[in-house]
């Protein structure tokens, strides 16, 4: 009799035990495929100049690497209505580069993309801020881009073309939450073809003067965190004096970015974004990697 009891007494507790042990594991799951969830894959967009029309481009040689402002605008308010996140160089080092900091509630389960724009040319305040004005406007939401920025090259008052902007430009496009300021070599030098001095002179004077541009705008120090290799050129050398200087360092190489399977902070990939490129071309690369986790995972995104 007394056995028959200590069975059931046994039997209960196992039926009790078992929901509770599932309640548990659920418990401690659900929040890791919750975190997990945004796509691996992150399209990492490599613009320059933002041209109006045609005849609106820049007399140079690089008139290929201009992206016209219609198509642009199409491209932002698909990303806008789509609910993507747009990164800063600083959300990706933290997020999923680091995972120094957890992914903010508002921004899981969400697709992601970073739009970069190279060289400073005026054309992105004059051309795309106003782009960026009207959607916050229309639809409620930021878009942050990222600006790499040569500070020897700014417009100023000594004779440097007023074809690039000004620190006044960039610190309003920065007041105004759309920018994000980060480097891109005091003078746009290739460094893998310079000295020694010549490359760190390159990567610490760029990182003074932008932060002294922005220096009152920008206590905690995110100006110039972070680097975008003229030309994409690095070697061994350009690496080792970055990385002193520097938190990540981005490449110009066509590809996109696996954050779960990247190596090295300092060879973020980027997709090369010209004017052959339409609007509805870069939403369909966007599109298959964002929605496709078998795509998002080939090897090749990897290398």
């Amino acid at each position: 009799m007394d056995e028959g009891n200590n069975n059931q007494v046994s039997n209960s507790s196992k039926k009790t035990k078992f929901p509770i042990t599932i309640f548990l594991l659920m418990a401690i799951i659900f929040p890791l495929l919750k975190l997990g969830s945004n796509p691996p894959t992150i399209p990492i967009l490599g613009f320059h100049g933002i041209v109006k029309s045609q005849n609106n481009l820049r007399q140079s040689s690089n008139l290929e690497m201009d992206y016209k402002q219609q198509e642009i605008e199409k491209l932002l308010e698909y990303l806008v209505t789509q609910d993507y996140w747009f990164l800063t160089t600083q959300d990706l080092y933290d997020f999923f580069l680091t995972k120094s900091k957890e992914i903010p509630y508002e921004h899981r389960n969400k697709k992601m993309i970073m739009l970069t724009f190279d060289d400073g040319y005026k054309t992105v305040y004059t051309n795309l801020l106003p782009i960026l004005s009207k959607l916050e406007k229309k639809y409620g939401q930021k878009i942050k881009v990222v600006l790499f920025i040569s500070p020897g090259t700014l417009a100023n008052n000594d004779g440097i073309p007023a074809t690039h902007l000004r620190c006044q430009e960039l610190r309003k496009g920065w007041q105004q939450g759309f920018f994000d300021i980060q480097s891109h070599g005091n003078n746009h030098q290739n460094l893998t073809e310079i000295s020694q001095p010549q490359v760190i002179s390159e990567l610490l004077l760029a990182r003074i003067k932008l932060r002294k541009c922005l220096d009152d705008l920008d206590p905690e120090q995110k100006v110039a965190s972070h680097i975008a290799y003229p030309y994409g050129a690095y070697n061994k050398q350009v690496e080792k004096y970055v990385t002193k200087y520097y938190l990540s360092g981005y490449l110009y190489n066509d590809k996109l970015l696996n954050y779960t399977c990247l190596k090295d902070n300092y060879r973020i990939p980027r997709l090369m974004v010209n004017r052959t490129k339409s609007s509805q071309e870069l939403i369909g690369i966007i599109q298959r990697f964002s929605t496709d986790p078998q795509q998002s995972l080939k090897k090749d995104i990897c290398k």
